[in-house]
């Protein structure tokens, strides 16, 4: 090939990949977000690192703005004043009605691939089956959360406890942590909340998770995922992607972030992985 030839396809290339990272190129910041299951605190404590690796690997500031409600999250997607966020199945059902099948999952754990809830009762409670909390008070997590409230409501109801008549009362708690706290405290007689929180509450001696024992564990299913919003440029979601599914625990400059995240490895993920959530949600009347 000749050198003008040479020079020539070069400057093709070169144009096609302004013009395939042109918006990107006029983005300086991420804008991340997460529901909020857990305190605000642990969820800036669990990001940190990650927020450190996506701004080596993407050239940008990435900005960790934690919100006081579910919907927010989804209203922020939808609204484009969040790039990504990480969302719990529901969440994203939920963004991807908002936004008209818009808002596109990444990538999710491993973990997420089956992924389940635990019931829990007071160490001394007298329950041996779920049937036993019946007539009892009980404490889901958040109303929108996907392992605090849906998928156990959807399970419950399968095991023919009405969550609405066979219950005393329910609380909603707003997180997994407080969940614990309100069964732990006596506020309520049980409560249900995510296997990978208590597990992580477990192993950090938290005082509260050793007043609880878990009554029962629900069958598996899709939870968490990362998402971008609508419009987000092909090619920044691309290397989001990428820099998700390079991380590696076996590797000493990846393994904080893969054990604040409680993840094996970064999977890709799909729209269709949450048809199941979608359709119990249906069927719970959370949803229409």
């Amino acid at each position: 090939m000749s050198l003008h030839k040479k020079f020539l396809a070069g400057a093709v290339s070169l144009l096609c990949t302004v013009a395939a990272g042109g918006a990107w190129a006029q983005t300086t910041v991420l804008r991340v977000s997460a529901i909020p299951d857990e305190a605000p605190t642990e969820l800036q404590r669990k990001f940190k690192p990650l927020g450190d690796y996506l701004k080596k690997e993407t050239g940008l500031e990435v900005q960790f703005t934690p919100v006081t409600d579910y919907a927010a999250v989804v209203e922020g997607l939808a609204n484009n004043k969040i790039d990504m966020a990480w969302l719990g199945g529901f969440t994203f059902v939920q963004a991807k009605l908002r936004t008209n099948g818009a808002a596109l999952p990444i990538v999710q754990r491993a973990e997420d691939e089956k992924f389940t809830s635990k019931f829990i009762v007071p160490a001394d409670s007298q329950a041996a089956i779920l049937a036993d909390l019946k007539g009892k008070t009980f404490a889901f997590g958040s109303a929108s959360s996907t392992s605090g409230h849906l998928m156990p409501r959807f399970f419950l109801a399968r095991d023919g406890i009405d969550a609405d008549k066979d219950f005393k009362a329910v609380a909603f708690s707003g997180a997994h942590d407080a969940t614990v706290a309100f069964v732990a405290s006596g506020r309520a007689d049980a409560g249900v909340l995510n296997a990978s929180v208590y597990d992580k509450l477990v192993e950090m001696k938290n005082p509260n998770v050793a007043k609880v024992r878990v009554l029962a564990t629900t069958p598996t299913y899709y939870d968490y995922n990362w998402t971008v919003r609508p419009g987000l440029d092909a090619a920044l979601t691309k290397k989001l992607t990428e820099a998700f599914l390079k991380l590696d625990p076996a590797k000493p400059e990846h393994k904080q972030i893969m054990d604040l995240q409680r993840a094996s490895k970064f999977v890709p993920t799909k729209a269709s992985n949450y048809d199941g959530i979608e359709a119990a949600a249906k069927a719970g009347g959370l949803i229409k």
